[in-house]
């Protein structure tokens, strides 16, 4: 349920600061893993179908988390271009890949896919991500919030609740009054989307997080001011995703998004940050 509004001066609030794709490249997870040091941020989500997911990345990520008591471990599930399934079966593909997210989302609200291949994949990215990391995820998300999508869902939290007993899910609705949301088509569209998929993972008993903050304009160079808003809209226990990272040839071959991580690593790992989050009564825990 998304909670009340509330005055986000007012109280002290807990939050999880979630760095999302560690795996998609080297860059980016020594970008992550060097914020998971200063306690910039206190979760991260692992693309098990990255290219930079590997054991050597794994274990770097496990010492830097071993060092901060409140860093949590996801899995980010993958379902879209330009990777590739771990199930032989999977369908549909583009080119041997993942479909890319415009035809996914088209797929879904079609209902066009085949739920059970998607529980198959789900299942088989939570064990890929169990054997490297010896346990099961902390929390369960999605690359491009995938696991929101029609179809996905139903499929996506009964292979999480099932192989991942436990771990909580993420939902991406904001929680401020409607009037406030109108101005962002993305995170309204998302704000529609998780509406279903709450009432579903209430309905099967699986837990998420009671608000979602993080989606912008990647073209809005100031990130501070976007942070500020995200704070502003966070109650106790919720949760605001980010896109730190290094740029390097493996991101620019995987992914658009470049410079702005850059640019939210230079803002999440500084002193300006640092006095936001104490001048917001913030803490990352």
């Amino acid at each position: 349920m998304i909670l009340d509004r509330f005055d986000p001066k007012s109280v002290h609030r807990r939050i999880r600061l979630c760095a999302d794709d560690y795996g998609i490249s080297p860059g980016v997870n020594r970008a992550i893993r060097d914020l998971i040091g200063r306690e910039r941020i206190n979760a991260t989500s692992v693309m098990v179908v990255g290219p930079a997911a590997g054991r050597d990345e794994v274990e770097a990520l496990k010492t830097a988390a071993s060092r901060h008591p409140h860093c949590a471990i996801g899995l980010h599930l993958t379902l879209t271009a330009p990777f590739h399934p771990l199930t032989l079966h999977y369908r549909p593909l583009d080119g041997g890949l993942f479909p890319p997210l415009s035809k996914m989302l088209r797929a879904s609200l079609l209902r066009r896919l085949e739920p059970e291949m998607i529980f198959d994949e789900v299942t088989a990215q939570i064990a890929a991500f169990a054997e490297r990391f010896g346990r099961a995820p902390d929390y369960v998300d999605g690359h491009q919030h995938v696991q929101i999508f029609p179809q996905v869902r139903d499929a996506f939290l009964s292979a999480a609740r099932n192989a991942a007993p436990g771990a909580w899910v993420r939902q991406c609705g904001r929680s401020q009054p409607l009037v406030q949301r109108l101005g962002s088509p993305k995170a309204l569209l998302l704000d529609i989307l998780s509406a279903g998929f709450r009432r579903e993972a209430a309905r099967t008993g699986v837990d998420f997080n009671p608000a979602f903050a993080g989606a912008y304009d990647f073209k809005k160079p100031d990130f501070a001011a976007q942070m500020q808003q995200f704070l502003d809209s966070s109650p106790d226990g919720g949760l605001i995703m980010c896109h730190p990272g290094f740029v390097d040839e493996t991101l620019i071959a995987f992914d658009p998004l470049t410079g702005q991580r850059e640019r939210e690593y230079a803002f999440l790992a500084g002193d300006v940050f640092k006095n936001m989050l104490a001048a917001n009564r913030v803490t990352l825990g």
